[in-house]
Parts: structure tokens; C-alpha cells; sequence
């Protein structure tokens, strides 16, 4: 086992990432494990039961990955007592298996486990279940919010789930559904309802979808600013939620990647922005506002942006405005290589840095109603 002691414990629970236990017999398939999943995820590994047990006690992952056969009772019977425990009942559970005869999937139900692999599995197999337990475990807390904001959430999160298979089969993105899964948003928005939006989906494992709900509210937020009506505002939020699904299309490897990107690398991550501008263009009904937040969220006024290089005389407030939420929204985005900036230092960070790529006079609309909003939650 890799951490046995408080402090360690301490560490993972105050780390930007979720925690992954990893209860498995061999040395082989723990590094395994941990090869995969290190990138994204806090791994703790064990050899057996009885230290998994013990730490469970100080600290509880976000995910258990437990081998069926474990010493020192087995998986099945394991998961079987966490299940006694209330503290522990709840743990989001994979049981490794070696094959998939029914008997064990019966035996994975009978013990409580939320789900099972077969041995040997694809890395994107076991990132999918882990994603998947990690946010049904978010997205159920939402029901506690005020029903106005677990609509906004639930609604948007399901048409985000459902537009990478729309991308795949090559249809065209249903963007009236995307904009009508955006109205309890812009309600939430309009009465000042909206804060808990923002922190109910930070901790969701999907960070292209975190990223365009958070893009999406302070769009419509930005625009309830300036005193726009609910449709402009409409087409600012529903804007804001599909500026990125290009980077449906990126590499994992380099979407979460810890450090610098190479040349290379950058290279791929710039392409998700004409990949988003065609997979709206197949939609000749999405209007130019929702085409210019995706084409133009990374110009610059001074014309070192892409991908398109446009300078200032070429920047409507639409453009201007989604780069200036793009830019904070990433700054004050939980991801797994940093922690969220504070609204107050990446404001500052962004005026006193970026006087030359973004628009000071909207930016300074933009704060001034964000940080009252913070004042009123």
C-alpha cells in the first residue's frame, strides 16, 4: 500500500482530484492501475481487506476498485460488510472479475456493488465506469438545490450526455432542445438563484460539460448585465454550453494533460474550436450568435488569438464576451492538474494582465455583476 498514515490521508482529501482505492492481490495489476488512472485520479492501493478496511475508516474514496479474489476474504464478501456499515454503505464499488460467467454477475449484484470489469479491461473501459459512478454520485446531490437549479443541471448535463453520440452518427446537433434544456438557467439567472449552479457541478467528472455549464451561466449572466431580453440571453447560454464540443474529438491524453502541451499537442487543442464550428454548421437552423461564441472564444483584440487571428475592428461583444467568460470560467475551474483560482484573483489577473487581448470595459461590466452576485449567495 502506497499511504497508510493521516497525513497522507489529509493530502488526498484536500487534493484537487477524486480518490480511487485500489484493492488488488498482485503488485502487476495495482501498477497497472496506476499507470492508467494517475493522470486523472488520487490512487491509493492495497494488498488485502484489512488495510483497505483500516483506511476506509479515516478517508473515503470517490470510487473502490476491488478484485474478486482478494486476500484476506474475498471481494464479494468485502463489499458485502461495507454494505453493513452506514458510513460506508454508499461507497461507489467495481468488482474486478476474472471472467463474466453468470454466477458472478449474480454475485456482484447479491454483494452490493454498483458495477464489475472483466479482467483484462481497456484503460477507457475503466476510466467510462469510474466517470460514470464518480458523477451519478454529483449529480444525485443536485436534487438537494432549489428545484429551479437542479432543472438547470440535470436537463443541461442529459442533452450534453446525449450530443457526443449525435456528433458520432454525423446528425445534426437538436438545438432546440440544447436551448430548451438552458430556460431554467436563464431563469436561475434572472432571479439571482444562480450560484449553486455554479458550485453544484464542479466536482462532476466530465470537465468539457463542467466547463460549458459554467461557460453557459455567466454568458447569460454577463448578458442580464447589459440588460438584454431572455432570447438573446438564450442564444448566449445555449452558446456557452456548445462552444467546446469539439473537444469531444481530443485525446484524453492531451485534454487532461499535467504541464505543458508541445507544439504538437497545442496543435490538436486549437482544433477543437473548426471542429465545434462544423459540427454546428451541419445545423442550418443554430443561429450566427451560437456559431460566433464557438469560432471566436479564443481571438484576441490584438490579434494574437485563434483560430482565425481576428483583431479588435473584427470582435462583435458576442466574441468579446464569451473570450472574457472562457478565460475566467477556465481560471476558476476545478481541474485535475490545478486547483480553482478565486473570482476575485483571476478577475484582478485578467485586468492586470490581458489589457491587450480582451475588451477592460465589458470585463469590468462582467465583474462588477459577478462579485454582487457572490455578495447575495
Amino acid at each position: 500500500m502506497d499511504c497508510n498514515h493521516e497525513t497522507c490521508d489529509q493530502q488526498h482529501a484536500a487534493d484537487n482530484k477524486h480518490t480511487v482505492f485500489v484493492v488488488a492481490k498482485t503488485m502487476e495489476h495495482r501498477k497497472q492501475v496506476m499507470a492508467s488512472l494517475i493522470s486523472l485520479y488520487n490512487i491509493v492501493e492495497f494488498d488485502n481487506t484489512l488495510s483497505a478496511f483500516a483506511a476506509l475508516q479515516r478517508l473515503q474514496p470517490g470510487v473502490l476498485l476491488v478484485e474478486e479474489d482478494i486476500p484476506s476474504h474475498g471481494g464479494y464478501e468485502f463489499v458485502q460488510q461495507l454494505r453493513l456499515i452506514p458510513a460506508m454503505q454508499h461507497i461507489p464499488t467495481i468488482l474486478l472479475l476474472s471472467s463474466e460467467a453468470p454466477e458472478k454477475i449474480s454475485s456482484v449484484t447479491e454483494c452490493g456493488a454498483n458495477a464489475w470489469l472483466v479482467k483484462p479491461y481497456l484503460r477507457s473501459e475503466l476510466i467510462k465506469k469510474i466517470s460514470g459512478l464518480l458523477n451519478a454520485t454529483v449529480e444525485q446531490q443536485w436534487n438537494a438545490l432549489p428545484p429551479v437549479q437542479t432543472r438547470a443541471l440535470k436537463g443541461t448535463v442529459e442533452v450534453f450526455n446525449n450530443i457526443a453520440d449525435t456528433i458520432a452518427s454525423g446528425e445534426p446537433i437538436a438545438y432546440h432542445e440544447v436551448s430548451n434544456a438552458c430556460m431554467p438557467l436563464i431563469e436561475a439567472v434572472n432571479s439571482d438563484n444562480f450560484m449553486g449552479i455554479l458550485h453544484g457541478v464542479r466536482h462532476h467528472d466530465n470537465y468539457t460539460y463542467v466547463h460549458s455549464l459554467r461557460v453557459a451561466t455567466m454568458l447569460a449572466l454577463f448578458g442580464h448585465a447589459i440588460n438584454l431580453p431572455v432570447h438573446e440571453q438564450k442564444i448566449l447560454a445555449t452558446g456557452g454550453l456548445l462552444h467546446d464540443v469539439g473537444k469531444m474529438s481530443i485525446p484524453h491524453a492531451v485534454l487532461n494533460k499535467q504541464g505543458k502541451l508541445t507544439e504538437e499537442e497545442f496543435g490538436v487543442m486549437k482544433s477543437h474550436v473548426t471542429e465545434t464550428v462544423r459540427c454546428l454548421e451541419v445545423d442550418e437552423s443554430i443561429p450566427r450568435g451560437i456559431i460566433t461564441i464557438a469560432g471566436q472564444h479564443h481571438e484576441k483584440l490584438d490579434g494574437t488569438g485563434y483560430p482565425y487571428g481576428l483583431g479588435a475592428g473584427k470582435l462583435n461583444d458576442l466574441a468579446r464576451m464569451a473570450a472574457i467568460v472562457d478565460i475566467f470560467s477556465a481560471l476558476t475551474d476545478r481541474r485535475v492538474y490545478k486547483a480553482p483560482m478565486s473570482a476575485e484573483d483571476a478577475l484582478a489577473l485578467m485586468i492586470d494582465q490581458m489589457s491587450t487581448h480582451i475588451d477592460l470595459t465589458l470585463l469590468n461590466m462582467f465583474r462588477q455583476r459577478f462579485l454582487d452576485a457572490m455578495l447575495t449567495f
